[in-house]
């Protein structure tokens, strides 16, 4: 962005909310040289881009490190690290007066905030300045549905669009004697349910993008779903509604971090085949979700170089990728600065180019019963085998493969085989296959055996007859085959 830009969308910004939401009388214009100040201190200042893959999400709010309390949001704030703060959590969709109801821990609280009249609703309009400060600074603030022991859900399509514009008029751009932020506009909401269903979510969700249009804001609306909710029934509302971002939590659940590496356990590669093929918004980005530290979590928590690791292997692998988000400041900061370090990873992966991974693993073939691990290519995803599996690659969550990289090109035949050939329906030798014996045709082997070419020194093949098919000239080095093979490959030149 020009700095031309930069400070005409600062001035225009404070000038906006100088108009509408300073208190006392309105102010109808500001000091020139306070204008120029605004401006110049926005020139630093970098809009946040979804679209970036070096994203930090950090949540804020539930002060989970209790030795180590949460500061104000602006505090975290300070510096370039986080990109973006959902504040955790509006707990209670209809409480008290049916208002809902917002808990902060420590730094918004009914005994020393207040509540609106006949509700439960906590006034924190003492964090607007905290808000509007970091959005200032590039940051974006949004505002947290549900959490771990929340109290929401819908009966109706009715009750869920009026509750839409509850959260609009409340917290977005509408307007309310009801804002628990003041004069603060959030920039979107988050859903993080982790228990009870996902009826009629969706036409929430619809009518919050539905009050959005005309307007001249960006609002977010994002998900951190549990790892396993490809297979749950918030899959329903993924599928239904469209996403700018999804924050997939990889804790507390086998498919968390701890099990990474492992096909039967680690989903990431569902996750973008999600967001590529099914997701109504094709550019949605899909986030590693991480305790920042050993208690934020039950489970699946990973040190700093670990976490590090799996995130720069992770961007190199699928074109979805968006960053990490993280539960939560307190407990970052707590550790070390955790989350300044899985940022500066991710900076430095975001310098390089990227493409997409050459598709280097064998084709797929029907037809053939491939060991666990075996990896093929297929629909644009090297696939990995979770157990012995003769079954086409699915994105099924209970399926037999897992897909551990995106990949372009055209993968190499298992078996490219010329149709008048006698070599027809055998496929190439791999190194990477146990072959047994049983097959007498072409090159077959003796006993049980893996990585031993035909014709080589250890002697396990028996070459049956010449073969003048093109796959004679091929040979793979990746492919996985059953037992009982048999394979096509040049007779050696003894």
């Amino acid at each position: 962005m020009s700095w031309v830009m930069s400070t005409f969308l600062a001035i225009k910004l404070q000038f906006y909310f100088e108009q509408r939401f300073s208190s006392g009388s309105i102010r109808s214009r500001m000091h020139p040289l306070a204008l120029l100040t605004i401006g110049f201190q926005a020139l630093n200042v970098v809009a946040f881009n979804n679209s970036r893959r070096d994203n930090l999400v950090v949540y804020w709010g539930q002060s989970s490190n209790t030795t180590h309390p949460q500061h104000r949001l602006a505090f975290y704030c300070a510096d370039n690290v986080i990109d973006v703060f959902p504040i955790a959590f509006l707990h209670k969709f209809l409480g008290t007066g049916g208002a809902p109801e917002i808990n902060l821990a420590n730094t918004c609280n009914p005994g020393e905030n207040g509540t609106f009249p006949g509700t439960s609703l906590i006034n924190c309009a003492s964090l607007a300045p905290d808000i509007t400060s970091c959005q200032a600074k590039g940051k974006i603030i949004t505002l947290s549905l549900g959490g771990a022991e929340g109290s929401f859900g819908f009966q109706s399509s009715s009750q869920a669009t009026a509750f839409a514009h509850t959260i609009w008029n409340m917290f977005l751009g509408g307007s309310s004697a009801t804002r628990p932020f003041g004069h603060a506009v959030l920039d979107g909401i988050d859903l993080d349910f982790e228990n009870g269903t996902s009826d009629y979510f969706a036409t929430f969700v619809n009518t919050i993008r539905s009050l959005e249009k005309g307007t001249d804001k960006r609002y977010y609306i994002t998900a951190a779903p549990q790892c396993t909710s490809l297979d749950s029934a918030w899959s329903g509302l993924l599928n239904s509604t469209s996403f700018d971002a999804i924050y997939v939590q990889f804790y507390n659940n086998p498919c968390g971090l701890q099990n990474f590496g492992s096909a039967s356990y680690w989903n990431f590669g569902l996750w973008d085949h999600w967001a590529r093929k099914t997701s109504l918004n094709k550019n949605v980005r899909v986030l590693i979700g991480a305790p920042a530290s050993s208690g934020a979590a039950q489970g699946g928590y990973v040190s700093v170089n670990t976490l590090r690791n799996i995130t720069v292997q992770m961007r190199k692998s699928f074109p979805s990728f968006g960053g990490v988000m993280l539960w939560d400041a307190s407990q970052a900061y707590a550790n070390n600065r955790y989350d300044k370090a899985i940022k500066s990873a991710l900076s430095a992966a975001e310098g390089a180019s990227y493409k997409l991974p050459i598709c280097f693993a064998p084709a797929y073939a029907i037809g053939i019963e491939y060991p666990a691990s075996s990896e093929v290519s297929f629909e644009g995803y090297i696939w990995q085998a979770k157990w012995s599996s003769s079954s086409k690659p699915t994105s099924d969550p209970n399926g037999d493969w897992s897909p551990i990289s995106a990949c372009r090109g055209t993968a190499a035949s298992s078996h490219s085989l010329n149709s008048t050939s006698v070599c027809d329906g055998i496929a190439a030798w791999s190194s990477s296959v146990a072959y047994l014996g049983g097959i007498h045709h072409l090159w077959t082997a003796k006993w049980g055996t893996r990585a031993n070419v035909p014709g080589g020194a250890a002697h396990v093949w028996t070459n049956n007859e010449a073969c003048t098919s093109s796959a004679l000239h091929h040979v793979s080095t990746t492919s996985s085959f059953p037992a009982t093979s048999t394979s096509s490959l040049p007779a050696p030149d003894y």
